[in-house]
């Protein structure tokens, strides 16, 4: 086997020409060779569209036979439904072939069972997603937009040592921890009891906002594993735009349209440029890009193997400096926690009216 082949190789199932084309790297401090695109299962759970599960069954067995060797999902996304189709596929795959994430502490839509970051739950959602998925274990187990927790001490001093529990337990192999805020990886990686791996944020190596390379240096010095999501902003870096639940403000969302329109009067598509963009942010270890279309997954899988036009290059270069440098890295941080905590509130007053 050549050596710059990832030790998810298998002979018989890869064909090592497709290997050959991705660029591998390891993980943090972790003994992971991941891809530098990560399947991301959110689609999977019907969340942005209906979809189809034979279709989602076969994106996930092209991603991982052409060499995309880390899945990442959650009981979370469409409340169980990613997990249960990514289980009618990975049992028929060899073990080796793949790294697998899952979360815990998000759950459902109601906002009284939304979140739960206390030891019971998260010990039991692992056993849960473990039968979900049909392995026998788990990658990586990351906390799931801790920022929702009623404070960073929960997580610190009780979902962070439960997940140690089910580490010791042969369940999961490493920790990793997610969310929006950037300053609250630093606290966390700071006052954590245990050792974590891996950290994951989103809307933050993306055109409009490129502020997670301001961490970098940090998380290197850390030796902590850096994964990327959510590349075109949930939606904000696509030509329809993004959905109105999006916490963006107007501002950012204006400043986005133009930036679309100005990309379509060229006769180049956003979503592209902005995906070549994420992707070649240095310091970022894999990027996670989740579709249950397999076209989408081969175009994506196209700007990764062979990039962008000189012209598409030229155009992404105008935008950043018209459009996206000039927002300064603005961000929605807040305006989701908010939301949540104003829902929670009403619930119960509800409940107390009740």
């Amino acid at each position: 086997m050549s050596s710059n082949l990832p030790p998810t190789f298998v002979e018989g199932f890869h064909d090592a020409k497709d290997l050959s084309k991705m660029k591998y790297t390891q993980l943090g401090k972790t003994d992971m060779i991941v891809s530098s695109m990560t399947f991301g299962g959110t689609a999977l759970g019907s969340v942005y569209r209906s979809t189809d599960d034979q279709e989602s069954v076969q994106v996930v067995e092209k991603a991982i036979r052409l060499g995309i060797n880390m899945i990442d999902t959650a009981p979370w996304y469409g409340h169980t439904k990613s997990e249960k189709v990514l289980g009618m596929i990975l049992p028929k795959f060899p073990r080796q072939a793949y790294y697998l994430n899952t979360k815990v502490g998000r759950y459902l839509a109601e906002p009284s069972k939304m979140f739960d970051f206390r030891a019971e739950r998260v010990i039991q959602s692992v056993d849960e997603s473990l039968n979900h998925l049909g392995v026998e274990y788990i990658d990586t187990i990351q906390i799931h937009d801790m920022e929702f927790a009623p404070s960073l001490d929960i997580v610190i001093n009780e979902t962070l040592p439960a997940l140690q529990k089910v580490k010791d337990a042969g369940k999961v192999r490493h920790i990793g921890i997610t969310g929006y805020p950037m300053e609250n990886f630093r606290t966390v990686l700071e006052k954590s009891p245990v050792e974590i791996d891996t950290v994951l944020t989103y809307c933050h190596a993306s055109m409009n906002d490129n502020s997670l390379g301001e961490y970098i240096p940090y998380f290197q010095s850390k030796g902590v594993g850096v994964i990327n999501a959510s590349i075109l902003s949930m939606g904000l870096l696509t030509n329809r735009g993004p959905a109105k639940w999006h916490p963006a403000g107007e501002n950012i969302r204006s400043v986005c349209r133009q930036a679309a329109e100005f990309c379509q009067s060229k006769d180049v598509d956003i979503a592209k440029i902005a995906t070549r963009f994420s992707l070649e942010q240095p310091g970022i270890h894999t990027t996670l890009i989740g579709t249950a279309s397999m076209k989408n997954l081969l175009t994506n899988l196209e700007v990764l193997k062979h990039g962008i036009t000189d012209h598409e290059r030229e155009v992404s270069d105008e935008v950043m400096d018209k459009f996206f440098k000039p927002l300064n890295n603005a961000n929605w941080e807040g305006v989701e926690v908010s939301r949540y905590r104003e829902k929670l509130s009403e619930n119960e007053n509800d409940v107390n009216l009740g």
